[in-house]
């Protein structure tokens, strides 16, 4: 075996050996069998399997939340990180290979010769070098395996935002249909007061009613109609605010169904607990913080120890620029080194230490994290289950109190009961009604935190997000309340 063939044996048997420091082993979680709130039975299938468009089937939604996935800056943003630091890999990963470079260096000088003369020189030099640490305690590997742990909590970040992105579109589409049926129920509230003022004016002045039952009911239409106001400065705000979503200027949003017309997706089940583990993006990017700082505490053991590295150097040197080139002016060297430190006064002893807290840190939060979303899924599970009761009482209320109202103006017609009775199944009502649209919205928008809470979309690709035939925001495009 020639020395050549030799070194290059040994600098692979030391690359391939073992690097120094503990290896990763997920944090044991605590994961409960079955999610508090979930009636059905557990099993795998999950709400969190479908993509976000067969779970909003609203075209114009999905509309909004294609052109907020190609247009929203903080989506853009995600994705620029996940780029620097996929960047960053190729810098720790770069110290793995030798380090090539080149000198050049031209000079002229005097200098004092023999007896006193002085003697003018010229002096060329050209030279390749490479430089390269054998990682043979797998500091730079372990280096190498931090960076691409940050690289990939990048990654899960931007998924995170993702889903985010697309449940805030939703959610805020949502809310800006249930202010449009608020808008709704208060303009046919406001009609139904004038309509009651002017009854009352007309029978005062046939002199059968009173100025009080006048005055009573030009209140209570004053303050039907205070609300208007209101509900259209709500709107414009939620407006604005999907429009930053959206990555857009202000402007008007459009609308497809009513809310009264939205429909949620078929019971779906919840999916096991541990499944988290491997779905929600906030999950994994905590683990994978883990994984970096576990691979920082190898980084922090290999410096304990002596690098070793090899140099050389090749090129020319003469006092004429000709003979750089030639064998006469060649010059060259190798050499081994190994550096390694003996007492630095407790610093890498404190580094190792301060490693070791940012894993335990990482840990800490990535049982947290794990926490959290068990505790998101069972709140939302139990929400939507509870909501359906609530919305068929509120239904019930609703009914019974236009029951009430239509009751109530005929008993007034034939002189029966006083016009308290009007005003105040009237004014009972109007947030009945309001409180029944609420209930619809929180509906549709526990949906939207349900998907969001099992990690919805965990198994598309960022660019599978957005659906091939991509749904236009103009589609079933309705006037936005006005």
């Amino acid at each position: 075996m020639t020395p050549r063939i030799g070194i290059l044996a040994l600098a692979t048997s030391l690359l391939a050996s073992c690097a120094v420091g503990p290896n990763y082993r997920r944090p044991v979680i605590d994961a409960p069998e079955v999610t508090r709130g979930q009636v059905e039975p557990a099993e795998a299938a999950s709400l969190a399997d479908l993509p976000w468009w067969q779970v909003f089937d609203d075209p114009v939604l999905q509309g909004l939340v294609t052109d907020a996935i190609h247009n929203n800056y903080d989506l853009a943003t995600a994705a620029y990180r996940v780029e620097q630091a996929r960047q960053l890999v190729g810098v720790a990963r770069a110290d793995l290979f030798p380090q090539i470079g080149y000198q050049g260096e031209a000079a002229r000088g005097r200098a004092l010769g023999p007896f006193g003369s002085n003697t003018t020189f010229n002096s060329f030099l050209g030279t390749f070098n490479l430089a390269w640490e054998i990682d043979i305690w797998g500091r730079i590997r372990r280096a190498t395996e931090s960076a691409r742990a940050e690289y990939y909590g990048a990654e899960e970040f931007r998924r995170g935002v993702l889903l985010s992105l697309v449940s805030a579109v939703a959610q805020a589409y949502f809310e800006l249909l249930d202010l449009d049926r608020a808008l709704e129920i208060a303009r046919l509230t406001t009609m139904t007061f004038q309509d009651t003022v002017d009854l009352f004016t007309r029978r005062f002045q046939g002199g059968v009613g009173t100025l009080l039952e006048v005055s009573r009911g030009e209140a209570a239409l004053a303050q039907a109609a205070a609300t208007i106001p209101d509900l259209e400065r709500l709107i414009v705000l939620k407006e604005n605010q999907l429009s930053i979503l959206l990555g857009r200027n202000p402007g008007d949003v459009p609308r497809g169904a009513p809310l009264v017309a939205q429909t949620t997706p078929p019971a779906v089940p919840p999916g096991l607990p541990s499944q988290l583990l491997e779905r929600r993006p906030d999950v994994r990017q905590a683990e994978q913080a883990v994984v970096a700082a576990n691979a920082t505490v190898g980084v922090a053991i290999a410096n304990f120890f002596p690098r070793l590295g090899l140099t050389t150097l090749y090129g020319g040197q003469s006092s004429e620029i000709e003979n750089l080139v030639k064998g006469t002016g060649n010059v060259w060297a190798i050499a081994g080194s190994l550096a390694g430190p003996i007492f630095q006064g407790g610093r890498l002893y404190s580094s190792y230490q301060a490693t070791k807290a940012a894993w335990e840190q990482a840990v800490q939060q990535y049982v947290q994290t794990t926490l959290t979303a068990f505790a998101e899924v069972s709140s939302t599970l139990v929400s939507q289950q509870k909501l359906k009761g609530i919305r068929s009482e509120k239904e019930r209320q609703v009914k019974a109190l236009q029951k009430s109202v239509d009751l109530s103006l005929e008993r007034y017609n034939e002189g029966i009961s006083t016009y308290f009775e009007v005003l105040e199944a009237q004014q009972q009502l109007f947030p009945a009604q309001l409180d029944l649209s609420r209930t619809t919205r929180d509906q549709l928008t526990v949906v939207v935190l349900l998907y969001r809470a099992l990690g919805g979309g965990w198994n598309l690709e960022v660019p599978q997000w957005v659906p091939e035939a991509e749904p236009s925001s103009t589609t079933g495009e309705q006037e936005p309340a006005s």
